[in-house]
């Protein structure tokens, strides 16, 4: 690569950076708030500002004026979950690619100073992104469907980074650490006043996750691999996964050795990161490691040869952002992962995708975000709270959340903070939701609120309010956890804090999955009230839940850095003050602690049991 390109490149990934730590871009942090009733002053200022975050031209861009034209399909056979195939439509194999249409319907417009750019009903095959900028709106009228084609290599042509064998890549966030990478289907990167609308929820934008891209009949979803959570209920494995395949889980011989890639390490410094064998050599473990290791973005190179899925529609340093109104399905990866965006609404969108890690919502080290009247219906956390991770923290925190009005179907959370919160979390509010579980029999939700972090993950999580949640069909009746580390002073009997409790605080999880472990978490100011959870009958089993409660606080054991250990502070002014959380299973261990000061009950109802107390452990 030649120097000017090669300076150009870099400037372009410098300058989402940049501009987040700008400092008009960082506002001073409030003082804590003095008292709950603050709070919720603070989330209605919140949604308030949010209320009309966009604004443009009023002209048209019609996709078909500059060569788009819609699609014939076919039915194949898909998967639609961890476990179900069906059949659905997918473009015909005369489809006419829409790529270069609406590519340049969103170029003339942008070109113009902004206006809409419109979809019309219909299907329409694109196989290659989107890619959203300043002052566009791009609009999906009613019963337009796009088919986002369901081949990995089409999301390695269009990039703008050369990358050789490994295609022409985006740079993205994949779990919370930077890479170039396979480009998402909707993307933006530094744009300003976007909106992505649909008419309606016939207005789809298809991901085709589980549709095969080979005779083999290997998907998207392929790639994810194993699963590692113990006892678990439903999605033991990966649609169309085939023993022996590779996936992002299995050591893959294209990444370099780090003594190679990061020859500044020493010894000691290189076996922290890599830990035994060669695990860390697998796409999803050395992304990490080159996080670790300091290794620059632009030598983090996936795409061709790699097993990283991109998430479906993924925005880097955008302001004044609108998502409204549409459909998004079959996602390869997380469903929407906004990272450094500021003032960002997403309103009534339905979020449908039950496949390996479709997150319905991941908002990372974004600041002033409002979740309104979304219905998610997810294969992992509905909405997920992030905030980096390993040493891809320039970003700094997320702050400043609400998520109101919302319903959750199914997923491992229906609101999650973390796991990747390196970067630190406050100020989120989530209010009048409910999780309504439909999907119980067979495809429990988890957990209702979730929290996740460990040694490795650190970070912060302070002042996270919620009130006024229904659960009438209740959590997942059995106890799941992630496997612990050898010697963990740890009693996993009963523990649910994978799956099985109603709030789960997991402050050791997937400990294994990171060799790193230097990094205590701080756990904070916690407030939930007015939540109510149904109970439910299966297998000749009634509860609403397995614990009510399981709060695992950091694990100062799990600590493999140099001595002197850093404070290992325990999860500290919790409170949950009237709720009703029906009938655990485990009515002898409805409340599940571990490092945990001052958990204070007010008027908390467990098994019909009124309870006023404040724990420790």
């Amino acid at each position: 690569m030649n120097a000017p390109r090669q300076l150009r490149r870099r400037k372009l990934l410098q300058a989402g950076a940049a501009a987040l730590l700008a400092p008009q871009w960082l506002p001073a942090l409030a003082a804590s708030p003095p008292s709950r009733a603050n709070a919720w002053r603070r989330a209605d200022a919140i949604a308030a500002a949010l209320r009309a975050p966009v604004s443009f031209r009023n002209e048209d861009f019609l996709v078909t004026d500059f060569g788009a034209r819609p699609c014939g399909t076919k039915t194949v056979k898909a998967w639609v979950t961890h476990d179900d195939q069906e059949l659905v439509p997918t473009q015909a194999d005369d489809a006419h690619d829409c790529y270069a249409g609406f590519k340049a319907a969103i170029d003339a417009c942008a070109a113009a100073g902004g206006g809409r750019v419109v979809i019309p009903k219909g299907y329409w095959y694109c196989a290659g992104p989107l890619v959203l900028r300043s002052n566009v709106h791009v609009h999906l009228q009613a019963g337009a469907h796009i088919l986002f084609s369901q081949y990995p290599d089409d999301y390695a042509r269009h990039g703008d980074f050369d990358c050789g064998a490994n295609g022409k890549l985006v740079l993205s966030r994949w779990q919370s650490n930077d890479c170039l990478n396979y480009s998402p289907m909707v993307y933006a990167v530094n744009a300003r006043n976007i909106a992505l609308t649909g008419e309606d929820w016939t207005s789809k934008l298809d991901g085709q996750g589980g549709v095969a891209f080979n005779e083999a009949g290997d998907c998207w979803w392929s790639w994810k691999g194993r699963n590692r959570t113990m006892n678990a209920v439903s999605q033991t494995t990966a649609p169309g996964y085939k023993e022996g395949q590779p996936t992002q889980v299995v050591p893959n011989p294209l990444n370099k050795p780090l003594a190679e890639i990061a020859p500044g390490l020493n010894a000691t410094q290189r076996k922290l990161i890599e830990g035994e064998g060669d695990k860390w050599r697998s796409d999803e473990r050395y992304l990490p490691a080159l996080s670790e290791a300091g290794v620059p973005v632009e030598q983090r190179v996936f795409g061709k040869g790699h097993y990283l899925r991109p998430p479906m529609i993924h925005f880097i340093n955008c302001s004044n952002v609108l998502l409204q109104g549409y459909h998004v399905q079959n996602t390869p990866f997380w469903q929407h992962h906004p990272v450094t965006c500021r003032n960002l609404v997403i309103r009534k969108v339905h979020a449908e995708s039950r496949g390996p890690n479709s997150d319905g919502f991941d908002p990372e080290a974004c600041d002033h975000v409002l979740v309104e009247d979304c219905v998610f219906d997810s294969g992992d956390d509905c909405i997920a709270v992030k905030a980096g991770k390993n040493r891809d923290v320039q970003y700094g925190p997320t702050r400043n959340i609400v998520i109101q009005g919302c319903t959750m179907h199914s997923g491992h959370g229906a609101v999650t903070l973390g796991s990747e919160m390196a970067g630190g979390i406050e100020h989120v509010y989530a209010r009048d939701l409910v999780f309504e579980n439909v999907h119980w029999k067979t495809d429990p939700l988890n957990i209702a609120i979730r929290l996740k972090t460990n040694m490795n993950r650190g970070g912060y999580l302070r002042h996270f309010y919620v009130k006024n949640v229904k659960i009438p069909n209740g959590v997942q009746l059995s106890p799941s956890h992630y496997a612990l580390l050898p010697g963990s002073p740890i009693d996993t009997k009963g523990l649910a804090t994978a799956a099985g409790a109603v709030v789960s605080f997991d402050c050791d999880y997937q400990p294994g999955a990171d060799s790193v472990r230097i990094r205590p978490p701080e756990v904070s100011d916690v407030h939930i009230e007015n939540l109510t959870v149904g109970n439910v009958t299966k297998g000749g089993t009634s509860g609403s839940c397995y614990q009510a409660i399981a709060i695992l606080g950091p694990v100062a054991s799990d600590y493999n850095g140099p001595q002197p250990a850093p404070p290992v502070l325990p999860v500290r002014r919790v409170t949950i003050s009237n709720c009703d959380f029906g009938n655990p299973v485990n009515a002898a261990q409805p409340v599940w602690l571990y490092n945990v000061a001052g958990l204070a009950l007010e008027n908390v109802r467990i098994g019909g049991k009124v309870l006023k107390a404040t724990l420790s452990a």
